[in-house]
């Protein structure tokens, strides 16, 4: 054997041996993406990524529940009372400020799931009462007593005009 043949076969032996690896690679990416591309949102939850809401229809002193992402949000306008009391006030066991909660004093937003067990509280006029285990929220949503441990979460809002919101935007 001459060395120009050794030196053809190291060659060939490279060129196999990388075409073979670059072969295992695209086999392995081909293999792999039907598990994640399942990992991406269906198409139908894709579409309730945003929840537009005219607040229009909503009197003062009334709430709404409309639907965000598979949850129920509260959408409460809020008289000038209830804006008053919730100013002058932090919260209970998870302590925020009302100016934190409510971009616009007037309406509050926040999703309706309790932070406990994940019912739904129900509205009262002092906030909501959760009917499993007993959670009290204020009128900012935030816990006042019982065993939920934190406020009710407040989804990014956006006001697109004095009457028009869209949740799932900031």
């Amino acid at each position: 054997m001459t060395d120009s043949n050794v030196l053809d076969n190291a060659d060939r032996r490279d060129f196999l041996g990388k075409a073979t690896a670059a072969l295992g690679v695209a086999g392995a990416a081909t293999a792999c993406w039907p598990f994640i591309s399942s990992m991406n949102p269906s198409s139908d939850t894709l579409e309730k990524a945003t929840t537009e809401v005219d607040l229009g229809g909503i009197a003062v002193g009334q709430s709404q529940t409309v639907s965000w992402g598979g949850k129920p949000v509260f959408v409460v306008h809020r008289t000038p009372e209830q804006v008053a009391a919730m100013k002058n006030s932090q919260g209970g066991k998870d302590p925020q400020a009302d100016a934190e909660r409510a971009k616009n004093p007037e309406w509050l937003v926040v999703v309706g799931v309790c932070t406990h067990m994940g019912c739904i509280p129900s509205r009262t006029e002092e906030g909501w009462l959760c009917p499993c285990h007993g959670s009290v929220y204020d009128n900012s949503g935030r816990i006042m007593h019982g065993p939920a441990p934190l406020n009710l979460p407040v989804p990014p809002v956006k006001f697109v005009s004095a009457d028009k919101i869209i949740i799932g935007e900031a």
